[in-house]
């Protein structure tokens, strides 16, 4: 197609090009109006096409933002624009990717990739052949331009390259991207291994039967000169190590010799090469493969762990006070909300209990919750995201003292010593965090230093330099478990006295990283910390007034900590008066539809279960508020599912958090909460929460009913028979939280229900075993679904019973983990019960119930007789003899405790 613009036109769209480069606000508002006007025009496509690849008298910058406007508008329209004018497009861009400019090449491989990503690879079959013919082409720059658009294609469209329906194009492209290793061009080999590279995670077919050619090719371009090409060699090798170890453990030692050398360049290829040890780290050969090289590797991380100069620009190091400097918006990272689930706060690790587990097989089931990777938050910089080589040296240090423990110490503390008492104290912060990356792998060899460290570091909190006090904060939080374990005079107190100081400090990423070392050290001490309440709620509450926008979300966290980790003992007159006041003055100041509420509202959450009683005087205005937001939002939700034209889906958040709250509430006031429900439509809203198609509203509507059935069950009981089929339908393990929350909601009801929770047994009893026995259930889940069962079993024995033999061993295997409460001793008896009922059931896994029986420190009297007359009811069953030859099979301390505890 040939296609000739207008000169009026084409002067008019030049103008409108140019002015949107204008830094005037108001200007470019003015063009964007204007050109979403010209999208009426069908040909205006034409014209933007013809100005990016014809128009070589306007300058490239001009040219290359008409291409990038098309690519944006094919990106919306394209299923709109006329078939000719798209072939057109079409037509330019692969003529466009022989330009001399490498700017316009470069924009028309982003435009031939948009349309490719619209659905039109399948429509435009001679694209992939042209481009591949044109890598032979003998013109480099026509090389390089097709290898530019391949590259972005292969990155964006690595699936459907290999999907029958194009006929699979990548048997034929990987052969040929091999044949450019070796190519003269250093861009043009570094395009062909960066294709590749595209393959290698997904283990794309046509990828593994070259395997042994690709490495081949890799190791041959390894040293090349061009750091682009080493950069995408060490890339490639990383991915091959998560994939296809096997192939590269003969190689091992030569890449490991070939990655030091690479971790030490001075730009990106260094965090390449890093990212290699971080995954070696996490694989089963990396001690035997990295042993004889460690002593050399180790230095190599602890100086990429040094502030590199760009850092320091970026994070406006030599900028010590800071704090009355608004925060922007872009600094402040999206903070969701993680809806509550209910977990047993008494759960121990495995053989904690004063028993060794007979069997071991069920311990080793870890919770799902993510944990948060310290390294990618450090407060090293605005922008938590920026993964960077200070970050993947402290990140693989880290992982690699959890893989050799104490015996990476020889080689680490000489270089410690040499970095922690540095006089450039850009080395002695790079040695404060490498003291804090080892915490978790090397605690117990640490130990004897740590009398030593610990004084030091809280020396260096009172540096002259901001980002050396941050990262001792930082790196403190991590042996805070040691700290809390010593005579407080010697370490807890200076430590609490110099953190509260930091938490005031005049620069913004101290007070950020004092705020969050201070809430790990809040989780660590409990209630040793009651003792300095008031001085730690006076400074709070003065960095409350003090803090910019970005801080005060830390400050919140740090708040609501403090009241989960000191429970009942902040209701006292004296720390309610300095508490209340400002979250209150807060709590007044934002409006229903600010997100700002939610920090404050998971705050409020913990002081009010904390507070008990003493939140009485703020539960009224609390209550109704949450009741509002529950309901506007549910309102909102409705409205839009009716007319979504019309309305906007609400931010099922701020329902979230009110629920939440909520549970709080009752949690703390218990049955002071009767007369707020019973005056208003919670069971209502609870019944319609219950139901949503959001998991995290199911999930914590789920938490508030079991709240409200400890605290006031007279309003649940009438709903029952609505409440319990929903519940019993979310025992799906496929959304983890929300079954965790139902299950614990069951067993809450089942107790107040007593004996009329019968007719409801058919309904929950077989998904709970199934759970139950699911080796994948994570722990929270197993020992919430155990103590469900158990609660069953407790007020409906002859309905639950049969089916003992189902569930007996995990759900022993599961309680022996937890702690002597309450909900483990009604689960027991419920036990006790069912043993009672169909005794048959629990013979073949008799020995689980003895591990379990042997795991109560101190059971209740009448549970210790329940318990006893089983044990003993069991060995005279069996006889002398048998009995003998069944205890030869306990571990010896299992023996020992059910013998003093329970005389047997």
């Amino acid at each position: 197609m040939s296609w000739e613009p207008q000169p009026d036109g084409l002067s008019q769209i030049i103008t409108l090009l140019k002015q949107s480069q204008s830094k005037d606000n108001m200007v470019q508002r003015a063009v964007q109006l204007k050109l979403e006007e010209l999208n009426q025009y069908p040909d205006f496509n034409n014209y933007l096409i013809y100005v990016l690849t014809k128009l070589t008298s306007e300058n490239e910058p001009t040219r290359s933002l008409s291409g990038l406007i098309l690519k944006n508008n094919i990106r919306i329209h394209g299923a709109q624009l006329q078939p000719g004018i798209l072939e057109y497009i079409k037509q330019e861009c692969l003529m466009a990717l022989s330009d001399p400019s490498p700017l316009i090449r470069a924009t028309a491989g982003i435009l031939i990739t948009t349309i490719a990503n619209t659905g039109e690879l399948q429509n435009w079959p001679e694209l992939l052949p042209t481009l591949c013919d044109m890598l032979d082409s003998q013109d480099y720059i026509v090389c390089e331009g097709a290898f530019g658009a391949l590259q972005k294609i292969c990155e964006d469209a690595a699936d459907t390259l290999d999907s029958s329906a194009l006929n699979r194009p990548l048997n034929i492209m990987i052969p040929k991207f091999l044949q450019f290793f070796r190519h003269s061009s250093p861009s043009i080999r570094s395009y062909a291994i960066a294709c590749i590279n595209q393959f290698i995670v997904h283990r794309t077919q046509a990828l593994m039967v070259h395997i042994d050619t690709f490495i081949e090719n890799l190791f041959h371009i390894s040293s090349d000169d061009d750091r682009e090409v080493r950069k995408n060699v060490c890339r490639g090798l990383v991915m091959l190590l998560e994939v296809r170890i096997d192939r590269l453990t003969p190689h091992m030692n030569n890449i490991i010799e070939y990655m030091l050398v690479q971790t030490q360049d001075s730009d990106e290829t260094s965090l390449n090469a890093c990212e290699f040890w971080l995954s070696l780290a996490e694989k089963s050969i990396c001690k035997e493969v990295l042993t004889p090289h460690l002593a050399r590797l180790v230095p190599v991380l602890v100086r990429g762990m040094k502030y590199s100069d760009i850092d320091i620009m970026v994070l406006k190091g030599d900028v010590e006070e800071d704090e009355m400097i608004p925060d922007r918006e872009e600094d402040i990272k999206p903070r969701f909300h993680k809806s509550r689930t209910i977990t047993q706060k008494h759960s121990l690790g495995a053989g904690a209990s004063g028993s060794d587990s007979a069997v071991r097989s069920m311990d080793d089931n870890d919770d799902d919750d993510d944990i948060d990777d310290p390294y990618v938050d450090m407060n090293d910089d605005s922008n938590p995201s920026d993964w960077n080589l200070r970050k993947c040296s402290a990140a693989t240090l880290d992982l690699l003292a959890n893989v050799y423990k104490d015996e990476f110490l020889p080689i680490l503390l000489p270089i410690l010593k040499e970095t922690l008492f540095h006089e450039d104290w850009l080395v002695k912060e790079s040695g404060i965090l490498a003291l804090g990356a080892i915490a978790e792998g090397c605690m117990t060899g640490m130990v004897p230093h740590l009398p030593e460290l610990i004084p030091y570091l809280i020396v260096c909190l009172s540096d002259k330099k901001a980002l050396v006090r941050s990262i001792t904060c930082w790196t403190l939080s991590r042996y805070a478990h040691w700290v809390v374990s010593q005579p407080h005079d010697q370490y807890l107190k200076p430590l609490m006295k110099e953190l509260l100081k930091r938490i005031l400090d005049a620069n913004k990423r101290v007070q950020e990283a004092a705020c969050s070392a201070f809430a790990t050290l809040e989780e660590e001490a409990c209630t040793e910390l009651v003792p300095y309440l008031g001085f730690i709620l006076d400074t709070l509450m003065f960095a409350f007034r003090k803090y910019q926008y970005k801080n005060l979300l830390i400050l919140y966290d740090a708040i609501g900590t403090l009241a989960d980790s000191v429970g009942h003992h902040l209701n006292k007159p004296e720390y309610i008066s300095i508490l209340m006041p400002p979250l209150f003055e807060k709590w007044n100041s934002l409006k229903d539809e600010d997100k700002d509420l939610f920090p404050l509202l998971e705050c409020l959450s913990s002081v009010a279960t904390a507070l008990h009683s003493g939140f009485l005087p703020y539960s009224e205005v609390v209550y109704r508020r949450c009741i509002s937001l529950i309901q506007q939002t549910l309102i909102q939700d409705v409205a839009s599912t009716a007319n979504p034209t019309q309305f906007e889906q609400p931010d099922k958040d701020f329902m979230i958090v009110a629920l939440d709250l909520l549970s709080g509430v009752a949690e703390g006031l218990d049955c002071y909460i009767e007369s707020l429900v019973s005056s208003s439509n919670i069971m209502h809203l609870l019944y319609q929460c219950m139901q949503d198609s959001m998991p995290e509203v199911r999930q914590s509507s789920f938490a508030l009913l079991g709240d409200l059935t400890k605290a006031c069950f007279q309003h649940v009981h009438p709903h029952i028979a609505d409440f319990l089929p929903i519940l019993g339908h979310n025992l799906n393990p496929e959304y983890i939280s929300v079954c965790n929350n139902a299950t614990w909601a069951i067993g809450e009801i089942s107790i107040k229900l007593l004996e009329d929770t019968k007719p409801y047994i058919p309904m929950v009893l077989g998904p709970l075993i199934e759970i139950i026995n699911n080796t994948s259930t994570p722990k929270t889940l197993l020992e919430n679904t155990a103590i469900t069962i158990g609660r069953l079993g407790l007020v409906c024995p002859v309905e639950v019973a049969p089916s003992l033999q189902q569930f007996v061993r995990q759900w022993c295997s599961s309680l022996r983990n937890i702690r002597d409460n309450e909900e483990k001793d009604s689960a027991f008896r419920g036990m006790c019960q069912m043993i009672t009922v169909n005794p048959v059931g629990v013979v073949p896994d008799f020995i689980f119930f003895c591990d379990a029986a042997a795991s109560w420190m101190t059971p209740q009297k009448d549970l210790h007789e329940m318990l006893q007359k089983i044990l003993h009811g069991f060995k005279m069953q069996v006889g002398e003899e048998n009995w003998s030859r069944f205890v030869e099979q306990f571990p010896p301390q299992l023996s020992e405790r059910l013998a003093v505890m329970y005389s047997i």
